[in-house]
């Protein structure tokens, strides 16, 4: 298959790679944003038939896709000239002149292949040599910001080849640029909220409270999912620089100028709050460019000591937390201060697994204490690398979904909160 300029009537053959185990969660999302599309769950990612168009609402709307890639080419190969072949089949005259610049990224997955970098460089080289056989010019590298961002995916037998239409990955939304420690990505905390079926509504969710803000991200997604505020709109895109979409660059306007428009108040409040008033600072600065200052309340104070918040009568809430746990952060405040230091660790991370593990009973104490008198209730739901998280919480889940926090394998555990739900409390 070769699909070497995208028409607006032309169909393209897109891939959106997404976190492990967040594949069922990003296919409704496509079909939310283009319900027309074809499209296949695979694993890593979805696949999608659509046109150019789309590729502009899908990097515009998806909060749950890695990058929205377009599929030039793909063929068996068994050696680097092979990929130097490849890549020479598309007529990259027509995608950027010798004035643009260009990036390849390489991954594999049981690749044949000795050297990735090889790899690489003979792509690079085939662009190269069929712009400059045609203009008796050759464009430039970027590796930070180019106007041509490549993907090559090594499998066992084929080679498929990507333009990267998103450029930035698509977790850069535009609003960070204060961020404390192990910040969560944004892609991460929007599949959380995606998994607890929030959507920011009295009947999907209720309100939402993260007592473990950081500086905002959970709650700053949510704010944004309640306003339904589109998560590219305040950022660019590869695709803006490249010569097949500059037809489509009004299109792209009036797609932005529709999002704005169909923003809107929230209907359910949101709280966020830290041990660290310079989290909290930074989650505040943050709301306010994301544009959701009037729609998140953030504050200070200690997870196992904050109440919870007064609702409405009727409307029941949400608990989305990312908790700190060694590997991540370290716990800090109330649970910290107070458990007992063990007086024969050797090893430095021994005592802060130790305040970890101290960290979980304190915080179900305070759950039964503050979250079960609500008549509608509140569900929480902890994201965790802890496999005996139940134990220490003392709390069975009624749902345990796989998810990877980076390298770092977790579950996001469900809890609903009644009360007598925490027992034999220390």
């Amino acid at each position: 298959m070769n699909v070497p300029h995208p028409e607006a009537s032309e169909v393209l053959y897109l891939f959106l790679p997404c976190a492990a185990g967040v594949e069922p969660w990003l296919d409704e999302e496509v079909q939310r944003i283009c319900p027309d599309l074809r499209r296949q769950t695979q694993r890593g990612g979805v696949a999608v038939e659509g046109h150019a168009e789309a590729v502009l609402r899908l990097n515009l709307h998806s909060r749950l896709a890695q990058r929205v890639l377009i599929e030039l080419d793909s063929a068996p190969y068994r050696h680097e000239d092979d990929l130097y072949a490849l890549a020479r089949r598309t007529d990259w005259n027509r995608w950027i002149t010798p004035r643009h610049t260009l990036r390849v990224d390489t991954t594999a997955q049981r690749s044949p292949l000795r050297s990735l970098n090889f790899a690489t460089l003979r792509i690079k080289d085939a662009v190269c040599d069929v712009l400059r056989e045609a203009t008796g010019e050759r464009p430039s590298v970027d590796t930070r910001h180019p106007d041509l961002p490549l993907q090559l995916h090594l499998g066992p037998e084929y080679a498929t080849l990507y333009v990267d239409s998103s450029g930035e990955p698509l977790f850069k939304r535009g609003w960070r640029e204060d961020k404390g420690d192990a910040p969560l990505k944004e892609t991460l905390a929007a599949a959380m909220l995606a998994a607890a079926g929030w959507r920011g509504t009295p009947e999907a969710g209720g309100a939402l409270v993260d007592p473990c803000c950081g500086s905002g991200t959970i709650a700053i997604e949510a704010a944004q999912i309640a306003c339904n505020i589109a998560p590219g709109q305040l950022r660019r895109f590869a695709f803006e620089r490249l010569r097949p979409f500059a037809a489509l660059l009004p299109r792209w306007q009036q797609l932005k100028a529709e999002a704005r428009a169909a923003e809107h108040p929230p209907r359910v409040p949101i709280y966020g709050s830290d041990v660290s008033f310079r989290m909290v600072d930074f989650a505040q600065r943050n709301a306010a460019r994301a544009g959701v200052a009037h729609a998140v309340q953030f504050n200070g104070g200690d997870a196992l000591e904050r109440p919870a918040p007064t609702l409405p009568e009727g409307l029941g809430g949400t608990l989305m937390l990312n908790p700190p746990y060694g590997e991540r952060i370290e716990v800090l405040g109330k649970a910290a201060t107070h458990h007992r230091p063990l007086p024969f660790a050797t090893d430095p991370g021994e005592d802060q697994r130790h305040a970890d593990a101290d960290f979980f009973p304190r915080l179900a104490a305070h759950w039964k204490r503050a979250y079960t008198q609500n008549p509608a209730g509140w569900t929480a739901w902890l994201l965790c690398p802890e496999m005996k998280l139940e134990g220490q919480l003392r709390l069975k889940a009624n749902r345990r979904v796989p998810m990877w926090n980076g390298p770092i394998e977790c579950r996001l555990y469900r809890f609903d909160l009644v009360a007598g739900s925490a027992r034999n409390q220390t």
